[in-house]
């Protein structure tokens, strides 16, 4: 978060410069002056901000760049918010000085200056050790500065590619008379004999960026279907973007594939090489055509679209050489994050994304919420994520007794909004029952008075035309509850010194000295692919270590939550039948206990597990797994498809639980609350990697691999 008080020095001082420069180009600028290994170094500063100040028209010419980051440095520096390194200066004496003129003292300690002595107190080898560990190290710096350069610039160009092409589209939607707002009056959405949503009506206004939320099973990803197929009467003038579905692995590229969701750009292409290839005497007549084609290309950024899509793709994880591989060479999560970038590289007027970091590593959030902050066409996000909330979301969409309410600001406005809005609502009610309750007694006091009746019934039609304010009918709340397991005595799981590898010449892991016990609570992070489920399943014993001694307490039992938990289960049976089917010989009555401890009673328990939402689904999983009550529970991924108040039970159940907790996650939430560890990967790539534990909290993990 760039600090406010920086960044209002900074737009002070730049003054109405700052005026037409999008927002975001102050908070870079801001975020340059924070960075502490930065902003003591002039020289460093200038060299930084010179090219941006004077690609955004800053300045006009060096000397105005020079002036323009002075005066911000000055202002910064009196404000005492930042400090300056002073340049070393040499101090010339006012006289020479005679050293033989010195005393005894002095003359004593340079006395091995004298060339008589033939003495050297220099050591050539421990010299060349100092040199060659300087060098190292600056190679070292240096190779991790360009790292640094090349993530933050394929970042920015990507930031400054889509900031140009809303510009252009802006311009263009001004020059039409058609509106690219969204506004469907008293609609219905069902699913099967269910009414989802009943008589509502959906405003989605061009440009707002809404978060929809609300409890698992109330048809959040079904109204987006209903949204994106136009079901529910939305113009065809729109270009309506679900992401939904992963990409079909083929010979394709990565980038390819990207490139080809420009369907216009692909037909100009191909339409290009066709007239190219046209011979000579059939060629005569073309040129107009092709003209006609170039100027489109350059009208739709043709030229920079390879940049574009790689930058996206860089952003999402995607390395230059995976971007070079097939789609079909990668995983259903890493075929997602392709369809994401497609999404994000052809800009629909609406984009709809359901649970769009799922698949994501916390690298690849950060970025994906950077990018999202500067969208600046509709889009509606489905996200358990409050963090991700806030940052990108102007509005929320709350659905909830079938309705979608309405609510400006992000998240946390809407949880203070909302609480106002519901007590505000409940005193109401409350007041005009009362008031109903006072003319009712009226009414029927005096009905058959004849003296009254004709007050009686002023009465009865006041009640008739009053309108009813609804009772506050608010979720119920969620809870969930691991059984707790009988308690062991450290050690229970240990690892010394383990090496493991799939093949014993190549090793994925070296070096493990690792342990859990009861009262542990480690997060466990990493970028896809790193290894971190390879590593729960090593440490539940379904892996064997290749090298090394690893201690496990005889009576330890594990319980293992995976991502893609749906495996687990029979689709075509319901959740009681699943339990009892992994569970024989439970009883019906205890199984349907036990589920209920997980939010899975009533209708929902006996539903088939392929109707149920994929929230419920994951409940499913957490159920089964606590009811063998493990001592520690290896979760990969638990927060996933769980709406907002089911991940803040989580978080609940899992602090009271007493086993051992080893968490895989990228929910900010989820970690900084249940997680007092921190365990990452350490070593060079494609080379055995060692676990490390972090000096530090969640917040500083997330700085450091922000800034790496």
């Amino acid at each position: 978060m760039v600090s406010k008080e920086i960044k209002s020095v900074i737009e002070k001082t730049l003054g109405d410069k700052t005026k037409d420069i999008d927002e975001t180009i102050i908070d870079y600028i801001s975020g340059v002056f924070e960075d502490e290994g930065v902003n003591s170094d002039m020289d460093e500063l200038t060299e930084i901000l010179s090219p941006l100040l004077l690609d955004t028209c800053f300045a006009d010419d060096e000397s105005g760049v020079n002036s323009a980051i002075n005066g911000i440095v000055e202002a910064l520096v009196n404000e005492k918010l930042i400090t300056i390194k002073q340049k070393q200066t040499i101090t010339q004496l006012s006289q020479p000085v005679a050293l033989q003129r010195l005393d005894d003292r002095v003359g004593a300690a340079v006395s091995w200056m004298k060339a008589e002595e033939g003495i050297s107190i220099v050591n050539k080898d421990q010299l060349e050790a100092n040199e060659k560990r300087y060098n190292a190290r600056k190679e070292a710096r240096l190779a991790k500065e360009e790292r640094k350069k090349l993530r933050q610039n394929a970042a920015l160009a990507a930031l400054n590619s889509l900031k140009e092409q809303q510009t252009m589209m802006a311009s263009t939607i001004r020059g039409t008379n058609q509106s690219r707002d969204i506004h469907v009056d008293a609609f219905n959405v069902t699913y099967g004999k269910n009414d989802l949503i009943i008589n509502s009506d959906l405003n989605l206004n061009y440009g707002r960026k809404y978060g929809l939320i609300g409890r698992n099973g109330t048809g959040k990803t079904t109204l987006l279907r209903h949204i994106a197929s136009r079901e529910i009467g939305i113009d065809n003038n729109l270009s309506i973007l679900h992401v939904e579905q992963e990409v079909n692995g083929n010979e394709t590229t990565v980038i390819e594939c990207v490139l080809e969701a420009d369907v216009e750009r692909d037909r100009l292409l191909k339409e290009e090489k066709r007239l190219n290839a046209l011979p000579e005497s059939e060629k005569n007549n073309l040129s107009e055509k092709l003209n006609s084609i170039y100027e489109k290309l350059n009208h739709i950024d043709a030229h920079t679209a390879e940049s574009r899509a790689a930058a996206i793709l860089s952003g999402l994880g995607f390395t230059e050489e995976m971007q070079q591989q097939p789609t079909k060479s990668f995983s259903g999560g890493w075929r997602m994050r392709i369809s994401l970038a497609r999404a994000l590289f052809i800009q629909p007027d609406v984009l709809l994304l359901d649970e769009p970091t799922n698949h994501l590593d916390l690298f690849a959030c950060l970025w994906l919420e950077s990018y999202l902050v500067n969208w600046n066409r509709t889009l509606v996000i489905v996200s358990h994520q409050r963090e991700f909330l806030n940052a990108v979301c102007t509005d929320i969409m709350h659905l909830n007794n079938k309705k979608i309410d309405y609510y400006k600001g992000n998240y946390s406005v809407f949880e203070r909004t909302r609480s106002d809005r519901l007590k505000a609502q409940q005193r109401s009610f409350e007041a005009q029952q009362s008031q109903k309750k006072h003319i009712q007694a009226f009414i029927d006091r005096f009905r058959y008075n004849a003296k009254r009746a004709k007050m009686a019934q002023s009465r009865i039609k006041q009640l008739e035309r009053m309108e009813d304010i609804g009772e506050v009918l608010d979720d119920p709340t969620v809870t969930l509850q691991f059984l707790e397991p009988e308690p062991l005595a450290p050690p229970i799981l240990q690892f010394q010194d383990v090496s493991f590898g799939y093949t014993p010449d190549k090793l994925l892991f070296k070096n493990l000295n690792l342990g859990i016990d009861m009262g542990s609570r480690v997060a466990l992070v990493g970028a896809n692919g790193a290894g971190k489920t390879t590593l729960l399943r090593l440490l539940c014993g379904e892996l064997e270590e290749t090298n090394g001694l690893v201690i496990r307490n005889g009576k330890l039992r594990f319980s293992r939550f995976s991502q893609h938990f749906v495996d687990q289960l029979d689709l075509s049976k319901s959740p009681l039948d699943n339990f009892l089917a992994k569970y024989p010989g439970t009883t019906a009555q205890t199984a349907r206990s036990h589920l209920g401890k997980f939010g899975l009673s009533g209708d929902i328990a006996l539903r088939t597990v392929n109707t149920l939402s994929g929230g419920q689904k994951s409940r499913v999983v957490l159920a089964q797994i606590s009811y063998t009550k493990p001592h520690i529970l290896l979760l990969d991924e638990p927060s996933n498809h769980l709406d907002i108040d089911t991940v803040d039970a989580l978080c609940h159940a899992l602090n009271v639980f007493e086993g051992g907790i080893l968490l895989v996650s990228h929910d900010e939430r989820l970690i900084s609350l249940v997680c007092d560890e921190i365990w990452y990967f350490d070593g060079e790539e494609g080379e055995p990697k060692e676990v490390k534990n972090f000096d530090g909290d969640w917040n500083d993990y997330k700085k450091a691999i922000w800034n790496l």
